[in-house]
């Protein structure tokens, strides 16, 4: 009977070790949804090469609760729950958090934070390009304080260059591309006092025509055609509207002189015009101020998308033997955040999304880097226990009730923490026709005319060559530094 009773022994160990390996739970589609992650995740492997192109993205004021909110728009547009729905951003393999702060501002703003993205450097708040030493809106004080950026630097490697926002091209993000300015709001040259001036600074308009880095730009797309003429000058497309500059200077005229070989355009036809196998450099300004937010683009389809915009400046600029550096930028999600609008935000986010689709799917990650991120984020929260699969937009709800305040009234699942829809003094009570409109503005805890950025780290996603170098929480300037490692741009 030994033998027999070993055998039982040997049985039962084998059927309770098997018990163990395969867990009840294994048919649960989250249970293999988990095991497919890991699957994926061992077979991504780093890529270690050069870097030949790089694009920087960068969604301004996307905030991660701003990412989550959209995810969950996006999908429930699909006709889904929302919640189990993903970004294309958010499948780029390597993940990183940036911290933003600028060295005198705990909160930033997005001149100091695009300046450590592209100069290496952490800087003060309002500052383009120029290293902590300098004074915001004193130029006496920025002579041997500027910084050399990585579009300088990718210039002069004979890398081609592009720049690409949906906010005036003279704002702070995209300015970070080409300026050095001790101020931000120096767009044109009627914002610079007379001593200023005097002392050598140059607007930021008159500093992106003059680049004389490399080839300089083959690439510029966004807004702001007002920084670029003279105040006396109407504006070809919006009524009513006139230059902002006091010299008298045409700056497109002076660009177009500059590049007789380039094109400009100002609105969709012309942007349709341009032959992107034939074009040599391309400049469009589409509004005379910031371009419209992705919800009223849709409608009116006056101007390009940023997807548009993204697809056909690498189909420009990919033609170059030395490769390219591009930075594209989702503008108007931090101005729809300030105005309250989590809704216009959404939209923006999603049309982020879509233009770092296009460029996932026109690149090879074995020679592009592409890196995704924020240049701070804003006060955005979700809250109220909200049941899976409720309008992300909507009041928040329960087990099919309404959930409602200690005073019985019902609230959004967004929220600000301030901004111009908080209540002068009893907070209202909304219905869902209210919150669910294009133009609401979410309700907020601290009434202000203007919603303000928020401190916490923002999301860095990268795939390419050196992308991997992204781990755990870093300085927001340390983006520079994977970049010029990548692309050998000081080798």
């Amino acid at each position: 009977m030994k033998p027999l009773f070993i055998l039982s022994a040997i049985t039962a160990a084998l059927i309770s070790n098997s018990a163990i390996a395969t867990p009840p739970q294994q048919s649960d589609a989250w249970y293999s949804q988990g095991q497919n992650a890991i699957k994926k995740a061992k077979a991504n492997k780093p890529i270690v090469g050069k870097a030949k192109n790089v694009i920087l993205f960068v969604g301004d004021g996307m905030s991660v609760g701003t990412m989550t909110a959209a995810r969950i728009y996006a999908g429930q547009m699909q006709g889904n729950p929302g919640e189990e729905n993903s970004l294309m951003m958010e499948a780029l393999p390597h993940v990183a958090l940036a911290k933003t702060y600028n060295t005198d501002m705990q909160t930033p703003d997005s001149a100091g934070t695009a300046t450590a993205m592209v100069s290496g450097v952490k800087t003060k708040a309002g500052v383009l390009n120029i290293n902590d030493n300098v004074k915001r809106g004193f130029c006496s004080t920025v002579d041997g304080n500027k910084t050399k950026t990585i579009f300088q630097m990718a210039a002069e490697k004979g890398k081609a260059l592009g720049v690409i926002s949906t906010a005036r091209l003279t704002h702070a993000t995209p300015a970070t591309a080409y300026a050095h300015s001790p101020d931000r709001g120096w767009e044109n040259d009627g914002k610079i006092s007379n001593v200023n001036r005097i002392q050598g600074c140059v607007d930021i308009a008159r500093q992106f025509v003059e680049f004389d880095h490399g080839d300089g730009f083959q690439v510029a797309f966004g807004g702001g055609r007002r920084e670029f003429i003279p105040a006396e000058m109407a504006d070809p497309e919006t009524e009513g509207k006139k230059g902002k500059r006091k010299d008298g200077r045409n700056l497109i005229s002076e660009w177009e002189t500059r590049y007789p070989n380039g094109q400009f355009v100002y609105d969709r036809k012309g942007f349709d015009t341009i032959n992107a196998a034939a074009a040599e450099r391309v400049f469009g300004l589409f509004e005379n101020s910031h371009m419209q937010f992705e919800a009223d683009r849709k409608e009116a389809n006056n101007e390009p998308s940023l997807a548009e915009m993204t697809e056909k400046a690498i189909d420009i600029l990919k033609k170059d033997k030395d490769g390219y550096l591009m930075m594209v930028e989702a503008g108007r999600i931090d101005h729809a955040h300030h105005g309250g609008n989590a809704a216009r935000a959404l939209e923006d986010t999603l049309a982020f999304d879509k233009a770092i689709d296009v460029a996932l799917k026109k690149t090879n990650p074995e020679d592009t880097l592409i890196i995704v991120t924020a240049d701070h984020a804003h006060t955005l929260i979700m809250n109220g226990y909200s049941q899976r699969g409720n309008p992300i937009l909507g009041l928040s709800k329960a087990k099919g009730k309404y959930n409602e305040d200690k005073d019985g009234k019902k609230y959004t699942t967004l929220v600000y923490g301030n901004g111009p829809g908080a209540e002068n003094s009893v907070r209202a009570n909304p219905n869902d026709d209210d919150v669910t409109a294009m133009d609401y503005k979410q309700q907020a805890l601290v009434r202000l005319s203007s919603e303000t950025h928020s401190g916490e780290d923002v999301t860095i996603f990268a795939q390419g060559p050196q992308a991997w170098l992204f781990q755990g929480t870093v300085e927001q300037s340390y983006i520079y530094h994977v970049i010029n490692d990548a692309a050998g741009l000081t080798n």
